[in-house]
Order: structure tokens, then C-alpha cells, then sequence
């Protein structure tokens, strides 16, 4: 599937670091930040989850939800949002389905070797579930600035 701003986010339902089912759209109503990310306790990954982590209590104010989903197992994921006190949703994903759905499996390459892994992708759905802005390839540094520049454009 690709993805375009102003399609309808494709819903989805998964586990979340406490193993409680989270369906992306209960939170019709409200803006969500979905971010996709490669790997619990990476660099990049830990940066960019402490940096949104970090920001929640702005998300909170301005009625927005920030969901992180990668492959790691639940278990992962909570121990991750433990070791680093992150204050978001994580949502495991093991299976890759709604990594599929989403576009942001794929297969990459390193070193000549190539592999499918996640491409760091962000998402800023809309209440009324669109696609109202989308990153791709994203870089972790000042990622979250962006987002929340792009909302207060966007609102």
C-alpha cells in the first residue's frame, strides 16, 4: 500500500508494551503521532522515543496520542519504555502486519547484505483518522520539532 496524505489510515489492532490490545481507531476524535521504528534500545531509536517521550506532556495539551510501532515483542517493549522511563504508547508488531499494511517493511541494504527491516516512517493522522502529514526515512535529530511544527501549521 502507499501511503498518500489525505487517505484514510488504514486501522489496525495490536499489543502494547503491557500487552493490552490498543486499536489505532479508538482514538478517532484526536490527533495521532504513528511512528514506526526499526529496534527497542538501538541509538537512533532510543533518541527518538526519549525525544517524543520527553515531549508528551505537549502532545497531551494539544489532544494528540503518540503510538511507536516496531517488530519487538511486547516483552521487548516494555522493557525498553522501563529502562528509559518513556511516558508513549509502544506497540509490538512481530508478525510485521500492520508494518506490511503500512509500507514500512521493506528490504534494505547494508554493507551489500540486504534484509527487509522498518523505515523509520512518521504519520500525523487527522480526527477524522486521515493521513495529514507523512515522513519518511526520517531522521531522528529534531523529529519531534518537526512534528509539532507541522501540527500547529496544519490546526
Amino acid at each position: 500500500m502507499v501511503l498518500k496524505v489525505g487517505n484514510k489510515a488504514p486501522d489496525f489492532t495490536l499489543e502494547d508494551q503491557f500487552g493490552k490490545k490498543v486499536k489505532l481507531s479508538d482514538f478517532n476524535g484526536q490527533w495521532v503521532v504513528l511512528y514506526f521504528y526499526p529496534k527497542d534500545n538501538t541509538a537512533g531509536c532510543t533518541t527518538e522515543a526519549c525525544d517524543f517521550s520527553d515531549n508528551i506532556k505537549t502532545f497531551e495539551e494539544i489532544n494528540t496520542i503518540v503510538l511507536g510501532v516496531s517488530p519487538d515483542s511486547v516483552a521487548s517493549h516494555h522493557n525498553f519504555a522501563d529502562k528509559h522511563n518513556l511516558k508513549l504508547t509502544l506497540l509490538s508488531d512481530p508478525e510485521h502486519k500492520v508494518l506490511e499494511k503500512y509500507g514500512v517493511w521493506r528490504k534494505k541494504s547494508m554493507y551489500g547484505r540486504e534484509y527487509y527491516g522498518v523505515v523509520r516512517t512518521t504519520l500525523l493522522i487527522d480526527p477524522d483518522g486521515r493521513i495529514a502529514h507523512l515522513w519518511e526515512k526520517v531522521k531522528v535529530a529534531g523529529h519531534v520539532d518537526e512534528v509539532l511544527k507541522k501540527y500547529t501549521e496544519l490546526t
